[in-house]
């Protein structure tokens, strides 16, 4: 089934891509494709950037700074960006832009050795803290780009059309990377790799800007200063259950999810002592589940729900950091890899979902802005703690922390049906306060 569903995917992406497009959705499906192509050349060649980081000798919270620091700036700004991108007219221009920018960031890494010699992992670690300025902007962008172009109907099968095209391209992408990192000393070969990545920003930025939302009714935006709309947002948000349990239980997942990333590369490189060829083995074979998977999963949600197909992925992630903590094989990590492939593509299908359809249509961007800061939250405290008590503990045993919370959070999203229909709808406003009685 998974191969016949997969050749479908393969076609109906082929078909998209060769025929001329007959509508407005599918002239910018076709973008958001190939837009995503471009993506997928650069974010294949980043399954090597804290390996980069490991091999110029940064320590163990240097590279956890890679993936925390750039967090801080998303955790303060993405709320106020969120209601900045709101009141924008030309949402398209401001996502390809800023998607430019921070693809641009892996060239500018690329320099960085040539440039700043000893200083360069210090360098590197400022170019991402500064990035994380446009990508915050990219994922609030590209969460109201693409619910505007599917619309409710047809979100996860753009987003798996868009996810099968990235896919092919980052599997190609950390093949050749892989292939290449081989062939050159260091650490001219990781430089050469990423300056390369730099023709994938030129392809993404190329077919973004050509996407062309339709046509919508004027929207009544916020215009008061963020800062004075968080009592407004927060009694909003009152309303609206299901975001709110959302928010809570991704939050927890998310910071099983962050703490694991930069302890992953440490654990292949420092205990199992994985070369290169194999680190991009790992990455190419997890890349080409994805592939696979979501074809697999958009049947099922299809069948069964997209919450079953939630609490089925997030039981199955909590388990990939457990069980890498228990092997010293890179035959096993490679398969481990594999089978995780599965199940991130059914949460990355499912969560863009969930987001798109249970934010408050009120405040939109605010609300998605929240979503981000809690995101950036986890994003900068998990990976720093992480790394941090990996000195102590071991980089085992907090791979084994990652996998609890993990766990913790899958049982959040089963416990409060995260994603299910009927978790989607509003309860009542709350009853005005008694006199005298502060909120």
């Amino acid at each position: 089934m998974w191969a016949t569903q997969l050749q479908r995917r393969v076609r109906g992406a082929i078909r998209a891509l060769s025929t001329p497009p007959a509508s407005l959705y599918e002239r910018n499906a076709r973008n958001v494709m190939i837009d995503g192509m471009g993506v997928g050349l650069v974010s294949g060649v980043a399954s090597f950037l804290s390996v980069f980081l490991t091999r110029l000798g940064a320590s163990n919270v240097q590279v956890g700074l890679l993936t925390a620091m750039p967090a801080v700036t998303g955790a303060l700004l993405a709320l106020p960006l969120g209601q900045f991108i709101g009141r924008q007219r030309n949402i398209v221009a401001w996502y390809a832009r800023s998607r430019l920018w921070v693809l641009s960031s892996y060239a500018l890494t690329g320099l960085a050795p040539f440039l700043f010699d000893h200083a360069a992992v210090v360098a590197i670690i400022l170019i991402w803290a500064v990035a994380t300025v446009p990508q915050t902007l990219v994922n609030i962008c590209f969460t109201l780009v693409m619910s505007a172009v599917a619309g409710p109907g047809r979100r996860m099968e753009l987003m798996s059309r868009r996810w099968t095209t990235l896919g092919i391209s980052s599997a190609l992408s950390v093949a050749l990377a892989g292939w290449a990192l081989d062939l050159m000393r260091f650490p001219l070969n990781y430089q050469v790799v990423f300056l390369c990545s730099f023709v994938g920003g030129l392809i993404s930025y190329r077919f973004s800007t050509s996407i062309e939302l339709p046509q919508q009714a004027p929207r009544q935006v916020e215009s008061a200063p963020w800062w004075t709309s968080l009592t407004r947002m927060r009694r909003l948000l009152g309303t609206h259950s299901a975001f709110n349990r959302f928010l809570v239980s991704q939050f927890v997942f998310r910071c099983g999810m962050a703490m694991a990333i930069p302890l992953f590369p440490l654990y292949w490189v420092r205990v199992v002592q994985a070369s290169d060829a194999a680190i991009g083995l790992i990455n190419m074979v997890q890349s080409g589940v994805l592939l696979v998977a979501y074809s697999l999963w958009i049947v099922v949600a299809r069948r069964r729900g997209a919450g079953l197909v939630l609490t089925l992925c997030a039981f199955g992630l909590a388990a990939y950091p457990l069980a890498t903590a228990l092997t010293g094989s890179v035959w096993l990590l490679v398969l481990y890899a594999a089978i995780a492939g599965v199940f991130v593509a059914g949460t990355d299908l499912v969560i863009f979902d969930v987001v798109a359809a249970t934010a408050p249509a009120a405040a939109r961007g605010a609300a998605i802005g929240l979503y981000h800061t809690t995101n950036y939250l986890a994003t900068f405290a998990a990976p720093l703690v992480g790394t941090t008590l990996a000195n102590h503990f071991g980089i085992g045993t907090m791979l084994l922390v990652a996998a609890g919370l993990r766990l913790l959070g899958s049982a959040l999203f089963l416990l409060w049906r995260v994603g299910t229909a009927d978790a989607a709808t509003p309860v009542p406003a709350p009853r005005p306060a008694r006199a005298g009685y502060r909120r």
